[in-house]
C-alpha cells in the first residue's frame, strides 16, 4: 500500500485537478489533453529543467518509453507552443485545490504538524511580488503604471506560506493574483489581494487559531478588522511614519510611565545577546472616535559583546502582551521575513526562476505556469518532510544543484518506471543503505 506521504500520492492530487481543468477547444483539434500540457509544465519546474520534455520525446523514439509518462503522468507530450496554447485559457482558480489537499494530507502526519506549530497556533506569513514586467508585452490582466510617460505592463501576485521560528521550511498555500476585477474602476494591489484570500480561505482554516504575519502594509485598520472578523490573530509590523496616532499615544503612556520595558540574555551560540523589549496595550491604531485599539511592542536585539545593534522592529497585534508573553510574540513576528528569505528568494534565484518569463499569454498563461512553480516548489518541501529517501539523497549530494544535476542527467539517459525506481537507483548509487 502506498504511503499517504509519497511524491505517487502528491501526484495524483496534482493529477486529479489537471484533469478537471477546462478545455476551451472546439471540433476536432484536441489531439494533446490540457491535463498533459499542465502536467508537461509542471514536470519542466518540478525537474527545474527547460528540456525535460524534448529529452523525453528523444527518449520516446529511442525506447518506446519516457520519464514524463512515467514521473508525472503525462500521456502524450505536446510541444512548449502547444502547452502555451492550451493552458492560457484556464484561469489559475482551477489549481487551487492541490494546495490545500497536500496541506490536508502533511498535517495527518504527527511530526510534521508539529514541525509548524508554534504555541498552538498557524504562522500565516503574507507578502506580494512580482513576476513579471515589460515596457510592450501586455495582456488585460496586466497591472499598468506610468513612470515618465512610459507604461509599464507588471504581473503581481501574494504568496501565503505557513512558517514557524526555528523551521527552515515554508508550506506554500494558493497565491492570491493581483489582477484588474470585474466591475472595480481601481487598479488592482497586495492589500486587496490579501482581503480576497482572507475571505476565500477562512472557512478552510476554521478551527485552527491562525495567527497572521505581515508587513507595515497589513497594519491597516479595515485589515485587521477583518482578520478578526474572520477568527484570525495577527502580528504585524507597525512603522511610525504611517501610525502617527499610535505612536503619539505611545509617547503619551511613556511619559506616565505605562509603557512596560524588559530585557533578557539570550545565548545564539558565540555570545550572547540583549533582547530589550517595551510594550503597552490598547492603543489606536488610527484616530477615535473609530479606531481599532491593538496592544504594540517593539524589540530591539543587540550584541552584548559590542553593543551593535542587530535587530529592530515594532509590531501591533490583537494578541495579549504580558512580561511572559512577549518575546513570543515578537519572536512570531519576526519569522514573517521567512516568506521573502525562504521564499520569495528561493523561488526567483534557486533554479524556479519565477522571473523568468515562460510564456505570457493573451489571458492567464502567466498565472497558470506561476501556479505551476508555486506547486513544484510545495511538492519538493512536501518530499522533504515526508520522503526519507530523498532526505537521504539530498543530504549526501550537499548541495540542491548537484542534486538537480544528478536528476536531469539520470532521467535524459535512463527510464524508471516510477519515482521510488529513481530514488532507489540514486540511493544505490551512493551506496546509502535503505530504511
Amino acid at each position: 500500500m502506498a504511503s499517504s506521504l509519497s511524491f505517487g500520492v502528491f501526484r495524483a492530487i496534482l493529477a486529479d485537478a489537471c484533469h478537471r481543468l477546462p478545455d476551451s477547444r472546439s471540433g476536432d483539434n484536441g489531439h494533446y489533453a490540457v491535463a498533459d500540457a499542465a502536467l508537461g509544465a509542471f514536470s519542466v519546474f518540478f525537474m527545474q529543467c527547460p528540456s525535460f520534455l524534448a529529452y523525453q520525446r528523444d527518449m520516446q523514439r529511442r525506447k518506446g518509453c519516457n520519464n514524463a509518462h512515467s514521473l508525472f503522468g503525462v500521456t502524450e507530450i505536446p510541444s512548449d507552443a502547444q502547452i502555451r496554447n492550451l493552458l492560457d485559457p484556464v484561469a489559475p482558480q482551477h489549481l487551487r485545490e492541490p494546495f490545500w489537499a497536500i496541506l490536508g494530507r502533511l498535517m495527518e502526519d504527527a511530526v510534521i504538524a508539529a514541525a509548524f506549530d508554534w504555541h498552538g497556533q498557524w504562522l500565516l506569513s503574507l507578502d506580494g511580488t512580482g513576476y513579471f514586467h515589460s515596457l510592450l508585452v501586455h495582456c488585460p490582466q496586466c497591472t499598468v503604471t506610468r513612470h515618465d510617460g512610459i507604461a509599464h505592463y507588471t504581473h503581481q501576485v501574494v504568496l501565503p506560506v505557513l512558517v514557524k521560528p526555528g523551521q527552515k521550511a515554508v508550506l506554500a498555500l494558493e497565491p492570491e493574483f493581483i489582477v484588474p476585477q470585474d466591475g472595480v474602476e481601481k487598479q488592482d494591489c497586495e492589500r486587496r489581494a490579501a482581503q480576497r484570500w482572507i475571505e476565500r480561505n477562512a472557512p478552510r482554516l476554521a478551527g485552527r487559531h491562525v495567527t497572521l504575519l505581515g508587513d507595515d502594509l497589513y497594519c491597516h485598520q479595515p485589515f485587521c478588522a477583518l482578520l478578526l472578523a474572520q477568527q484570525m490573530d495577527f502580528i504585524l509590523t507597525c512603522k511610525p511614519d504611517s501610525h502617527p496616532t499610535l505612536y503619539e499615544e505611545v509617547a503619551l503612556l511613556d511619559r506616565l510611565g505605562a509603557v512596560t520595558l524588559r530585557e533578557e540574555r539570550v545565548w545564539v551560540g558565540p555570545g550572547y545577546e540583549c533582547w530589550r523589549y517595551r510594550f503597552a496595550s490598547h492603543v489606536p491604531l488610527r484616530e477615535p472616535p473609530d479606531a481599532l485599539y491593538v496592544n504594540w511592542c517593539e524589540v530591539t536585539v543587540t550584541d552584548e559583546a559590542t553593543g551593535k545593534e542587530r535587530y529592530h522592529n515594532a509590531f501591533a497585534t490583537n494578541q495579549a502582551l504580558t512580561d511572559q508573553s512577549v518575546r513570543g510574540v515578537t519572536v512570531a513576528g519576526r519569522a514573517r521575513w521567512k516568506v521573502e528569505n525562504e521564499g520569495h528568494n528561493v523561488l526567483k534565484h534557486q533554479g524556479y526562476h519565477l522571473e523568468h518569463n515562460y510564456g505570457h499569454g493573451q489571458y492567464h498563461l502567466s498565472a497558470v505556469l506561476v501556479s505551476l512553480i508555486l506547486l513544484a516548489f510545495l511538492f519538493h518541501t512536501a518530499l522533504h518532510l515526508a520522503d526519507q529517501a530523498y532526505v537521504r539523497v539530498r543530504a549526501e549530494l550537499g548541495t540542491r544543484r548537484t542534486f538537480f544535476d544528478d536528476l536531469r542527467a539520470l532521467t535524459r539517459y535512463h527510464y524508471f518506471d516510477d519515482w521510488d525506481r529513481l530514488m532507489t537507483f540514486m540511493m544505490e548509487g551512493l551506496e546509502l543503505a535503505p530504511g
